[in-house]
């Protein structure tokens, strides 16, 4: 067995036929992880994400066609497949339309199963940590506005066109600029960027044009500006909208003359930059009251691209809380895999008006303050600084405070069950009857010893 293979979860609550699979599963270079019930099967993908996941489909509790359906509201870039020893064709042709990877009817074929699992793996949605052509970098997307927006973004990049990037606060503006500049002829040059909203105005003249010796008070040297410090790449002006006008004549001047004169300087210097800009304003109601240059407006929105807002695009949210977990890893002493169904579920449905940056440092306080290996949904609400929108049933926040509070103890006694049915004053038979209820196995929180 090849300790590097891909994972890949098997779910069934036949142990023999767990066995079964995980031996052949192996036998061709997988690593397997099992899972005895839908819920158990949602913990373990919340500890560490598989390639693809292979369920049964009659199940006791949750069944496999539910187990599909909660997968693929939280990571539809996962593959599942379904295995029923009471299939039908009409079952099959429901079961992938409805998204479902593959479907097979047991007694099943293994070469048949292993050639479904190589194609399931080789998705390009399927990679542990997502990625895609590495021009994007960071952006991951399951979202087909976000799809479409790439495609757009990739065939203006071989262009000169200015591109005028649109959205709210914490989409990803600057990050969609820098995947353009990669895109783009100009990739071996410079990418610079600087916000527009952050520098006094009688500094930002001087960061953007730059200056001579002598040509203000303090100015003791020559200083080249950021125009001529993207020389041959890429210059990103973000927050565009917030401008000064002074500023904006002399930007357009600089646009239609390819050339800047520095702070006190009597000769105009040629500069060969290409232009991308960004803004979480209405440019349009700011040309209207007079804060925006109209002429300035048409140079740089040549091209329009709009990030859609996080809330928009929920599918993209398990992807992102996967590749902040992966970068956050390292930077605590205790390592946080993932969050419990019932934390991720807080997550997705939450309407981020931050967005990814908000999400992004969601991640990372949970990463910093939660001891367990799945942060829970209490420590999600610690995050946000919020409590749920919505008001619970009785049975619903017990249930939650009893995942919680069983994780907890798991985690302080490192997975072993006699010394956590102790703390919880319970005999041990009604403690393991708890963590079945919760699909927590003990050899989930047995990794810290």
């Amino acid at each position: 067995m090849s300790a590097h293979g891909p994972l890949i979860l098997t779910v069934d609550d036949d142990a023999g036929l767990l066995r079964l699979l995980t031996l052949r599963l192996q036998s061709v270079g997988y690593r397997v992880a099992t899972a005895a019930s839908g819920k158990e099967a949602l913990a373990r993908i919340a500890l560490a994400r598989p390639r693809a996941v292979i369920t049964d489909l009659r199940m006791e509790g949750m069944d496999g066609m539910a187990l599909f359906e909660r997968i693929h509201s939280q990571d539809p870039a996962l593959p599942v497949i379904v295995l029923t020893a009471h299939g039908s064709i009409p079952d099959a042709v429901q079961a992938t339309q409805q998204g479902v990877f593959g479907y097979l009817t047991k007694p099943f074929d293994t070469g048949e199963l292993i050639q479904l699992l190589a194609r399931a793996v080789a998705q390009p949605g399927a990679a542990e940590t997502v990625s895609d052509e590495a021009w994007r970098g960071d952006i991951i997307t399951a979202n087909a506005r976000m799809e479409a927006l790439l495609s757009e973004a990739r065939l203006v990049a071989g262009s000169e066109a200015g591109v005028l990037i649109r959205g709210e606060s914490g989409t990803g503006k600057e990050l969609l600029a820098r995947a353009i500049h990669r895109a783009s002829p100009r990739q071996a040059g410079p990418f610079v960027a600087i916000n527009c909203a952050a520098i006094p105005e009688q500094l930002l003249e001087s960061e953007l044009f730059g200056h001579v010796k002598g040509a203000f008070t303090g100015a003791q040297s020559a200083h080249k500006g950021l125009f001529q410090e993207a020389a041959g790449g890429s210059l990103f002006l973000d927050e565009i909208g917030d401008l000064p006008l002074g500023l904006q004549v002399k930007l357009l001047r600089v646009l239609q003359d390819l050339e800047v004169r520095p702070v006190g300087a009597s000769q105009s210097v040629p500069v060969d930059v290409r232009i991308l800009s960004a803004t979480h304003r209405d440019l349009e109601a700011a040309i209207a009251t007079g804060e925006f240059r109209e002429d300035l407006y048409y140079r740089l929105n040549v091209v329009s691209l709009t990030i859609p807002p996080l809330r928009e695009r929920r599918e993209d949210i398990p992807l992102l809380i996967h590749q902040f977990l992966a970068l956050y890893a390292g930077r605590q002493p205790h390592r946080v895999n993932g969050f419990t169904p019932e934390a991720m579920q807080m997550l997705t449905a939450y309407d981020w008006p931050g967005n990814v940056r908000q999400l992004g440092n969601v991640v990372e306080q949970c990463c910093a303050l939660c001891a367990a290996p799945l942060a829970p949904a209490s420590q999600v609400i610690r995050a946000l600084g919020t409590r749920p929108s919505t008001t619970l049933t009785y049975a619903e926040a017990k249930d939650r405070f009893e995942l919680d509070y069983l994780s907890g103890l798991m985690k302080s006694t490192h997975g072993h069950v006699a010394a956590a049915a102790r703390l919880a004053g319970r005999n041990r038979t009604e403690f393991y009857r708890l963590l079945q209820k919760h699909g927590l196995s003990p050899d989930l929180f047995k990794s810290d010893e």
